[in-house]
């Protein structure tokens, strides 16, 4: 009997992962051979470095054909080598952010920047994993890795209280995650998702239909809690105050993107499997609830860092509509996603469900280079002693700083623009292309609830824009200290929300080649 064996070609899709991994070790040996009193500049840069050739390699392989790997545990597909790549530039500007931030604190340790790219690499096996056990261990070492983050600044009762909050939920939502495989492994025989569409099928004509139909929803629930989905955010904004900011940037992109793309292979998988009725219910409820109180409890917010973490609900919420927009079949149609090259003689429904797909993976990049900018402006503002207080990131933070800080305020006012979706940055590009891809489908009323949502969130972005510059220096400011690393992200992060909102062509390609997502 000819067993089934693995070639070189079936570790390609890990190789971004394991040039984080490599990254992650040298760093913590490196710590071992440290005072207590050294300098430990180069950790940063290191960080950087290595996100930015996993970055590259994950470009690479978005040319490689569709296939399985790892005898069908995972998938290499343009989909997942995006996915990596959305999340080594969170990682590459979440380092940059992190050297001045844990300088100022006397906090600056190889394992944090180690954390950092385990979880990065948590996040790219997770968005290749093509079977419910493998996707669950990713989903755990992606988890750990951020708890121990969020807690990582132990002095104050605020990073205990956000890395608790976050370790306690995170585990009732990877058991519900759990639970929800096990209940369709019940109904199928399978956990390997190529697998699974003719055993859901089969179970759907028998007494299984309730076991798969629970097990849907609860996985569901499980992925709703990792993209703070409304009712299932409420973990959201503690954390994400109490956590270091750069953390909190690198959670609100990276750990976002990984989730999304995970759900959205799962789900095509239970969608070819019974019908695309059930995930069309689940995401379409998900996108109204997540959409409407995200935005509503956005609003009364002064507490910026608060604020930006509903914004992060409000536009998992948009996310949502796109991954809603996926399972829109017309009446006699069986669901089934196309890849990029099989659009020719395509229903125009089918090929609107492809562009939403696009859609979603260019929102995500815009989300990423906009919210991780965002917080790093924030992270060069607060002080260490007013974060017990609360005050470290309140409004008046900001007045003035166009006088102060002018280029600081240019590039907050762009990042403050691009989450509104105001043109022409790269947010209002990821907007348009998703709306119009929902309309594309049929989902006009959902589409209107949307951009209304967006409209109100309008408000509390320009709110940050008008204390910058119309409001100012407030008397006895303290100085603001500069760090190049922190200024280069800044840098990097505005020009990618200007350009790509300008002139998205050589993303537009990529994205293109990354709808192409594996399937049977």
């Amino acid at each position: 009997m000819n067993l089934p064996t693995l070639t070189s070609a079936d570790f390609l899709p890990v190789i971004p992962a394991l040039i984080l991994v490599l990254g992650a070790c040298i760093l913590l040996i490196s710590e071992v051979f440290l005072s207590a009193h050294a300098s430990r500049g180069y950790q940063a840069v290191l960080s950087t470095v290595t996100s930015v050739i996993a970055g590259f390699v994950s470009l690479s392989l978005l040319v490689e054909p569709a296939r399985e790997v790892f005898l069908g545990f995972g998938a290499l597909d343009p989909f997942s080598s995006f996915l990596t790549f959305i999340v080594c530039v969170a990682l590459a500007l979440a380092s940059l952010t992190s050297a001045g931030f844990l300088r100022t604190r006397g906090a600056e340790r190889g394992e944090f920047y180690a954390l950092m790219l385990f979880a990065g690499a948590g996040m790219s096996l997770l968005g290749l994993s093509n079977e419910l056990i493998t996707l669950f261990i990713n989903v755990e070492v992606l988890s750990i890795a951020t708890y121990a983050l969020t807690s990582y600044l132990r002095r104050g009762t605020r990073p205990s209280e956000a890395g608790f909050k976050y370790f306690i939920l995170g585990a009732f939502s990877s058991a519900v995650l759990l639970y929800g495989s096990a209940l369709l492994y019940g109904a199928t025989g399978t956990t390997l998702l190529s697998d699974m569409v003719q055993p859901l099928r089969n179970a759907m004509g028998d007494n299984r239909a309730a076991l798969v139909y629970t097990g849907a929803v609860l996985v569901a629930a499980g992925f709703a809690f990792k993209v703070a989905a409304v009712p299932f955010h409420m973990w959201t904004p503690d954390v994400y105050e109490g956590a270091p900011t750069p953390v909190t940037a690198l959670m609100s992109a990276g750990v976002k993107a990984a989730a999304f793309v995970a759900m959205v292979r799962v789900f095509v998988t239970v969608g070819s499997g019974i019908n695309a009725k059930l995930p069309f219910v689940i995401f379409s409820t998900l996108a109204l609830l997540t959409m409407v109180v995200g935005n509503l409890l956005a609003l009364p917010q002064r507490n910026v860092k608060r604020m930006l973490a509903y914004s992060s609900i409000a536009h998992a919420g948009y996310l949502l509509l796109g991954v809603a927009a996926l399972f829109v079949v017309q009446p006699g149609q069986e669901f089934k996603l196309l890849g990029a090259t099989a659009l020719v003689g395509a229903s125009p429904e089918a090929v609107a469900r492809v562009e939403a797909l696009r859609g979603i993976l260019f929102y995500l990049l815009a989300y990423t280079v906009t919210a991780v900018g965002a917080f790093g402006i924030i992270s060069m503002l607060e002080r260490r002693e007013d974060e017990e207080k609360g005050t470290a990131w309140d409004l008046e933070r900001f007045s003035g700083l166009a006088q102060r800080r002018p280029g600081w305020a240019f590039a907050m006012a762009a990042f403050m623009l691009s989450l509104a979706g105001i043109p022409p940055t790269v947010g209002f590009l990821g907007k348009l292309i998703l709306f119009r891809a929902a309309v594309d489908v049929g989902l006009v009323g959902l589409t209107i609830v949307a951009v209304l949502s967006s409209a109100a969130g309008a408000y509390y972005y320009l709110r940050v824009v008008v204390y910058m510059y119309m409001r100012p220096v407030p008397e006895g400011a303290h100085v603001l200290e500069r760090n190049w690393m922190t200024e280069l992200a800044l840098v990097v992060s505005t020009v990618a929300v200007v350009v790509l909102g300008i002139i998205p062509g050589p993303v537009a390609e990529w994205i293109a080649q990354a709808g192409t997502l594996f399937s049977r």
